[in-house]
């Protein structure tokens, strides 16, 4: 008797679960194969309305367990998936990470050398500068040597015209056809 209250126990249990998460399929009603070696036992102390009650309990027993498989099942195959969901996005996110490091390096690199490339540049087009400054400088230098060199000359010639007393030959610009 205290197996079978321990057992009716139970199955009022699993009929609270199963109220508890609202199972929407029907109950099945077949017979299980352990109502028939049980139905012998029952019909000498029950008549038959009691051994109905029975096989409909144990039926409906049969389907609660039936159903928490099931719910077990579905929580576990959710849980798989729910995992192997997790395991891709930690793996897409490693991934965009690591390329999102490997790129931002490239275009730190790259500045790097553009910034080289740039002060080299700079560099050179500053040397440019300076040699044309000093080429400037060389080409003033030398007109102004040759202007004072040609102010010399003239001087000298101009004193050479005063002490012979002589007219220079060549005209002077626009009255070079003017004779006196």
């Amino acid at each position: 008797m205290g197996e079978r209250h321990s057992t009716l126990s139970k199955m009022e249990n699993l009929r609270e679960a199963a109220d508890e998460n609202e199972v929407l399929s029907p109950p099945v009603l077949k017979r299980p194969k352990e109502s028939k070696a049980l139905m012998g036992n029952s019909s000498s102390e029950k008549g038959m309305g009691g051994s109905a009650d029975r096989d409909a309990l144990l039926a409906q027993v049969e389907n609660d367990k039936r159903i928490s498989l099931i719910r077990a099942w579905s929580e576990g195959e959710r849980t798989k998936a729910d995992n192997k969901a997790q395991r891709k996005m930690s793996s897409i996110l490693s991934w965009e990470n690591t390329k999102m490091a490997t790129i931002e390096a490239e275009i730190k690199k790259n500045e790097e050398r553009l910034e080289m490339k740039k002060a080299d540049f700079e560099e050179k087009a500053k040397n440019k500068i300076a040699m044309i400054h000093k080429e400037a400088e060389e080409r003033r230098a030398m007109v102004d040597s040759k202007h004072g060199e040609e102010l010399l000359r003239a001087e000298e010639a101009v004193a050479k015209y005063h002490s012979a007393g002589h007219t220079p030959k060549k005209g002077v610009g626009c009255f070079s056809s003017f004779n006196p």
